[in-house]
């Protein structure tokens, strides 16, 4: 990977990306004002990352087009400002050159920036850099008042600066955001460690959250997959700069499979349950796009895995962007329930979620799901918010610490959660109610202690939603930064979808 020096953007070159932002803002404003005023207003985009319906709208909806570039980026200050709809692809094609990535970059490369900062985003940074809205410093949000303010943690705004995360657009969208960078070097090294034994699993995922290390080496990538109760990984990555051959997975090897090994004898520092790692090496950008090429494990739905196709399987369309349109096809025509019908077979429920769960219940939580969820593999990922300290006498959590949580979704200070992520159909019941396994699924995750993303199909009434994403804090927000509902509400969004 080349890098460029610090001198970052001339003058003028960032001169021209804050012009070509304003001209974008200026569209998006006569976009606004063009949608009738009893319409709902909503973004004018033909592909999402949600896994739910979206609702019905036949008003125009807002011209993003300008809003689609990185701006700016400051190498020595180690920060970018970033136009709302800039895909992470974009992004982390604009940074790298200069030896930087944002903090936390989600594992799909048409993710954007706005969206996971309105939703939520997570990968193997998130247990030392937390989420994505937690990079952010400044952001520029259309609310649906239709005024374009500037929300700080500690300006007039600090209210939506705090709420926005979590609330999937039904506040505002961000026009621009200025976010944090880090600097990575040219190469990740991988150690995959396996383990027969899921609690021996999550003993060893809390003491690296903890000690940032493992056997001796440093830990700057976290995650991992469980593919059945007696056979779990975590993927351990280290930077460096050392040159070296690396593995390519865009093309007839797939990642996933590649973490797979028998071992061969203790690692010294943990029990008999775990094995000697097998090491690989990356490029930053191959791994940090490691999970894109085959959306995790999904693309075997499609053939994409099966050598006799991927063989012929165009390079361009082994991509997530991709294998989503095929889901979308699904789901307009019902070809899946339609090729079960012809089977004999019922009609299959959708599974797709991600869940955070606190560390010490991540075994309880993926031992009932193996029992009771039949989906396999599973993906892992650690946690801890970012920015807030541990009070120094050991006690209770500062005030100062709890003003900086995120209300909609109120993970705890000083807490390591594990996101559990699982991505599949599962054959539907006779007399069971709709979502069946997703409702057991959410009463599970509250039982422990844990919290659901809101991008997939939801079942929660309204009194369980407001406790769980915000409540009379969401409310307010609602009051004051849509006071006529041009946007719909979160709970119509994630869960009526009306």
């Amino acid at each position: 990977m080349s890098l460029l020096g610090k001198a970052g953007l001339a003058p003028a070159a960032r001169e021209s990306g804050f012009a070509a932002h304003r001209a974008g803002v200026n569209r998006l404003l006569a976009s606004y004002r063009a949608i009738p005023e009893h319409a709902n207003v909503r973004l004018a985009k033909k592909t999402s990352n949600l896994f739910r319906a979206r609702a019905k709208n036949s008003a125009p909806g807002l011209d993003v087009s300008g809003l689609t570039k990185v701006i700016a980026v400051d190498p020595v200050a180690q920060t970018a400002d970033v136009a709302g709809m800039t895909t992470y692809e974009d992004l982390v094609a604009a940074t790298l050159p200069y030896g930087l990535a944002p903090l936390v970059v989600p594992q799909l490369k048409t993710i954007t920036l706005g969206g996971a900062v309105t939703g939520l985003g997570i990968e193997s940074t998130s247990f030392r850099n937390g989420l994505p809205h937690e990079s952010v410093l400044e952001m520029d949000v259309l609310t649906g008042a239709g005024e374009i303010l500037t929300a700080t943690p500690d300006n007039e705004h600090a209210d939506l600066f705090r709420g926005f995360p979590n609330s999937y657009g039904t506040l505002g969208y961000t026009v621009r955001l200025k976010i944090e960078l880090e600097a990575v070097q040219p190469y990740v090294e991988l150690r995959h460690v396996r383990f027969h034994s899921v609690r021996e699993m999550e003993t060893t995922l809390a003491r690296i959250v903890a000690e940032r290390s493992y056997d001796g080496e440093p830990v700057d990538y976290l995650d991992g997959v469980v593919f059945t109760a007696d056979e779990s990984y975590l993927t351990l990555g280290r930077q460096t700069d050392e040159p070296g051959p690396v593995s390519d997975y865009t093309g007839m090897d797939i990642f996933y499979t590649s973490i797979r090994h028998d071992g061969g004898g203790s690692t010294g520092r943990s029990t008999a349950s775990a094995v000697a790692p097998r090491r690989d090496r990356l490029t930053i950008h191959d791994y940090l796009w490691r999970w894109d090429t085959d959306w995790f494990w999904c693309s075997r739905a499609f053939g994409a895995q099966n050598p006799k196709i991927r063989r012929f399987w165009p390079k361009r369309y082994r991509r997530s962007s991709f294998y989503w349109k095929l889901v979308a096809l699904d789901h307009k025509y019902d070809i899946g329930d339609k090729l079960e019908a012809r089977k004999g077979n019922p009609p299959r429920e959708r599974v797709v979620q991600d869940v955070e769960v606190p560390v010490d219940r991540t075994a309880d939580f993926v031992e009932w799901f193996l029992r009771e969820i039949p989906i396999e593999p599973i993906w892992l990922c650690p946690l801890r918010l970012r920015d807030t300290e541990k009070p120094a006498d050991g006690g209770a959590t500062s005030e100062a610490a709890a003003a900086r949580t995120w209300p909609l979704y109120p993970l705890e200070p000083n807490r390591t959660y594990v996101n559990v992520g699982f991505w599949s159909t599962v054959p539907t019941v006779s007399g069971q109610p709709e979502g069946a396994a997703n409702r057991a699924i959410e009463r599970t995750v509250t039982d422990f202690d844990g919290h659901k993303s809101l991008y997939s199909d939801s079942f929660y009434n309204e009194a369980e939603f407001a406790a769980l994403y915000g409540g009379n804090t969401y409310t307010e927000l609602k009051k004051r930064y849509d006071p006529d509902h041009r946007l719909l509400d979160l709970y119509s969004k994630a869960v009526q979808r009306k």
